[in-house]
C-alpha cells in the first residue's frame, strides 16, 4: 500500500519517502520530548504541553496545508481550548485560595507573604 501511495505521490516517489522518513523523526522527537518532560518535571506539565499543540497544530494545517476547517476541526479546536482555560482557571482560583487562607492564618498583609511561604502552601490537587 505504500509503494502504492508513493507512486501516486503529487511531488514525485522519492520526495514521499523523505517526507514519510523525516515525519517519523520529527514524531520520535516529539515523543522523546515529551518523556523528558515527564522526567525532568511532571505527567502533568507534558500533558499541558500536548494540549497546547492539538489546537496550534490543527491551526497551522489549515493555514499551511490549506485544509479545509470543518465542523469536526472547530469542535476539536473549541474543546481542547476549553479544557486548556479552564486547567488555567482552576489552578488561578486555587491559589488565590490557598492564599486568602495562608493571609488568614498568618494575619500578615498581602505584600508580606513571601513566595517561599506560598510555595510550601500548594493546593492539595498539585502534587
Amino acid at each position: 500500500a505504500i509503494a502504492r501511495e508513493a507512486k501516486g505521490f503529487g511531488l514525485g516517489e522519492a520526495r514521499y519517502y523523505i517526507v514519510v522518513g523525516w515525519s517519523a523523526i520529527i514524531w520520535q522527537g516529539f515523543f522523546l520530548g515529551a518523556i523528558g518532560v515527564i522526567f525532568y518535571s511532571s505527567s502533568l506539565l507534558s500533558g499541558i504541553l500536548i494540549s497546547v499543540l492539538l489546537p496550534a497544530t490543527e491551526v497551522l494545517a489549515v493555514i499551511f496545508y490549506h485544509e479545509k476547517f470543518q465542523a469536526e476541526k472547530g469542535v476539536s479546536l473549541f474543546l481542547s481550548l476549553w479544557g486548556f482555560i479552564s486547567y488555567f482557571f482552576g489552578e488561578i482560583k486555587a491559589s488565590r485560595k490557598e492564599k486568602m487562607k495562608l493571609k488568614n492564618t498568618t494575619d500578615v498583609g498581602d505584600d508580606q507573604i513571601s513566595e517561599a511561604q506560598l510555595a510550601h502552601h500548594t493546593p492539595a490537587h498539585v502534587p
